[in-house]
């Protein structure tokens, strides 16, 4: 990836070159910034750096991101930092395991829980609600889009990106679309969320980085990070705190929404006919 760039810089963009020299100088820290971190670091925009990521025909920033950390982190840091060469699969547990924890205590400090009821808010009073998400952030939406709906609240979460987009053009003013997304620069879901906004849906996020593409397009963010480290970039420790989260959205949404209880009994109904 380092020598793609080396060799290809010269035949780029003035901006573009900026982005590269950026990289080369420090890979290893560009693996850690998001979309908009490193536009800032190299003095140009993130259309820039998207414009970078496509000249070398990559498929977006995360996956610079991912080869940037193949080739910079030394093989035995590319699941965890803490763990060494030598460990056992009862030290390799027990480190994920604590990796995870402190991810989530982290969370829970630093989250804003203000914006939390708001999101809550505007789901309560949504005549419907679309969850779009892609790659690793997908499961987590097609999670709560189920859980929301056995409460009472009618959410859908389509896998296909296009069945998404098409969804988001449907949406109106009484409508939310809440994306999923780890590092907040995801094309796909990105072209959703504006696709919603003109739409005139409230738009809502959840992602791990304050300053993103998403977190500037939407109404509403929730931002819950993670303590991510070397090759996890593709955010296994990411998802947990994420769907900690979630969890608090049900939880609340079951406990306002008036027609939660009979939602839950309709529910229970249908898994026990099936069982039958």
């Amino acid at each position: 990836m380092l020598e793609l760039i080396r060799t290809r810089s010269t035949g780029l963009a003035p901006a573009e070159q900026r982005v590269a020299r950026t990289i080369l100088g420090n890979p290893v820290d560009v693996i850690h910034l998001s979309v908009t971190q490193l536009a800032e670091a190299s003095g140009t925009s993130v259309g820039s750096v998207m414009r970078f990521c496509r000249s070398l025909e990559l498929r977006g920033f995360q996956d610079l991101k991912l080869r940037l950390a193949r080739e910079s982190i030394p093989v035995e840091h590319q699941v965890l930092d803490e763990i060494d060469p030598g460990d056992g699969a009862p030290e390799v547990a027990r480190k994920v395991l604590a990796g995870s924890a402190a991810s989530l205590e982290e969370a829970s400090r630093s989250f804003d829980a203000r914006v939390l009821d708001a999101v809550v808010e505007r789901l309560l009073a949504a005549r419907r609600v679309l969850f779009v998400a892609v790659g690793t952030s997908a499961p987590l939406a097609g999670d709560i889009a189920y859980r929301l709906t056995t409460v009472g609240l009618p959410a859908l979460a389509p896998a296909d990106v296009h069945v998404q987009d098409v969804t988001a053009r449907m949406l109106g003013p009484n409508d939310v679309c809440f994306a999923i997304s780890h590092t907040g620069s995801t094309r796909e879901t990105l072209a959703a969320v504006r696709t919603a906004r003109a739409a005139g849906a409230t738009t809502v996020a959840l992602t791990s980085f304050a300053s993103s593409p998403l977190t500037e397009l939407t109404e509403l963010a929730l931002v819950a990070g993670s303590r991510e480290t070397s090759y996890r970039i593709e955010s296994m420790t990411s998802r947990i705190v994420h769907l900690a989260v979630l969890d608090a959205i049900v939880v609340l949404v079951g406990m306002r929404h008036p027609g939660a209880q009979a939602a839950r009994e309709a529910s229970a109904d249908v898994l026990t006919d099936h069982r039958i």
